[in-house]
C-alpha cells in the first residue's frame, strides 16, 4: 500500500508504454521513497528489483483492444495490396490473352490469304481461259454456300434472313469485291 501511495503521484501523468520505458526511473523513485519510510526503523535500502509494471484490468483491456484494432487495420491494408496485385496481374493476363488471340488471328487470315492466292494462280494456269477474277468469284461464291451450310448446322436455334438467289449471290461478291478495292485504295492513299 505503501510503494502504491507513493507512485500515485508519478504514475496517472505517465502513459502506460512510457512508463514501461521508465522502469529504473519508477524503481528509483519507489527506492527513494522505501528509504525515507524504512529508514526510520533502522533499515538501510540500498536496490530494489522491479520485475514488472502491471497495469488495472481496464487499462489492459483497452490496450488490447487497441492492439486488436491496429493489427486489423494493417491486415485489411496487406489485403487491399493483395487483392491490388491480383487485379493488376489477371488484367496483363488478359491482355496478353488478347494480344496472343490478336497474333493467332493475323497468321491465320495470312494463311487463308496464302492458300487463296495459291488457288487462284493454281487454278489460273491448269483451267486455261480463266482470269484471276472469275477464280476469285468462284471462290468467294464457295465460300458463301459453306458459310449458309455452317450456319444450318449450327446446333444454336437463330433466325437469319439472308437474300438468296442468282442475283443475290452476284450481288455479295461484288459487295465483296468492292470492299476489297475500296480497303485497296485506303492503303495506297495512307501511303
Amino acid at each position: 500500500m505503501l510503494m502504491m501511495h507513493s507512485m500515485s503521484w508519478q504514475i496517472p501523468g505517465s502513459r502506460f508504454r512510457l512508463m514501461c520505458l521508465m522502469k529504473s526511473d519508477v524503481a528509483k523513485a519507489v527506492l527513494e521513497e522505501l528509504e525515507k519510510v524504512m529508514g526510520a526503523y533502522g533499515y538501510s535500502i540500498e536496490h530494489i528489483l522491479m520485475v514488472d509494471i502491471i497495469p488495472d484490468d481496464t487499462v489492459r483491456k483497452a490496450m488490447n483492444e487497441i492492439n486488436a484494432a491496429q493489427r486489423l487495420q494493417l491486415a485489411s491494408v496487406y489485403k487491399g495490396e493483395a487483392e491490388k496485385v491480383f487485379l493488376v496481374k489477371k488484367a496483363e493476363a488478359e491482355a496478353e490473352a488478347k494480344y496472343l488471340g490478336g497474333v493467332g488471328v493475323a497468321r491465320q487470315r495470312q494463311a487463308i490469304t496464302d492458300g487463296l492466292r495459291e488457288n487462284i494462280l493454281e487454278f489460273s494456269h491448269k483451267v486455261e481461259g480463266t482470269s484471276s477474277k472469275e477464280v476469285m468469284d468462284l471462290i468467294m461464291i464457295t465460300q458463301y454456300f459453306d458459310t449458309i451450310k455452317d450456319l444450318g448446322n449450327s446446333s444454336k436455334n437463330t433466325t437469319i434472313f439472308i437474300p438468296h438467289g442468282p442475283g443475290h449471290v452476284r450481288d455479295i461478291g461484288d459487295q465483296i469485291r468492292n470492299g476489297m478495292m475500296e480497303a485497296s485504295s485506303a492503303q495506297i492513299d495512307q501511303q
